[in-house]
């Protein structure tokens, strides 16, 4: 079997950060790297939360057109975004944007309903605030010229 790109990525040296991944057929994948790999893992609460608010908040936002995908690693160090007809600016403007939006989120978290959501009782928005404001202190000045691995 062969190796595929995303297992060829150096995560020894791997900071958090905006990272695009590939791009396939005109889809950009962008790695949101939000902790250090193999140091700290995202709490499942936490980052279920943020992905419902980042799907919901992004999604009806002015790029939500663009928006193919957003979920998390399965190594629980940060998400994938997925957009078609993007680019690099208009993904690093939205992740700022939307995980801003997440730090001072306040209410009822989206989605989060029996009916709503497959694993509705695990959800932590305190717990999402705070990973999503270290995160914007990351990524603050962050650019599109940073992006490659």
């Amino acid at each position: 079997m062969e190796t595929i790109a995303s297992f060829e990525v150096d995560h020894t040296v791997l900071t958090p950060g905006i990272y695009l991944s590939r791009v396939d057929r005109g889809v950009r994948t962008y790695d949101i790297r939000v902790t250090l790999p193999n140091k700290e893992f995202l709490p499942n609460p936490a980052m279920h939360t943020i992905e419902h608010l980042f799907a919901v908040h992004a999604r009806n936002g002015a790029k939500g057109d663009k928006i193919i995908y957003f979920g998390p690693m399965g190594c629980r160090t940060g998400f994938y975004l997925l957009m078609i007809d993007n680019t690099d600016e208009e993904a690093v403007d939205l992740i700022r944007e939307t995980f801003s939006f997440i730090a001072s989120y306040e209410g009822t978290v989206p989605g989060t309903s029996e009916k709503e959501c497959g694993n509705y009782r695990e959800h932590d928005l305190a717990a999402a605030k705070v990973v999503a404001s270290r995160y914007c202190d990351v990524i603050r000045d962050w650019t599109a010229d940073k992006i490659s691995y």
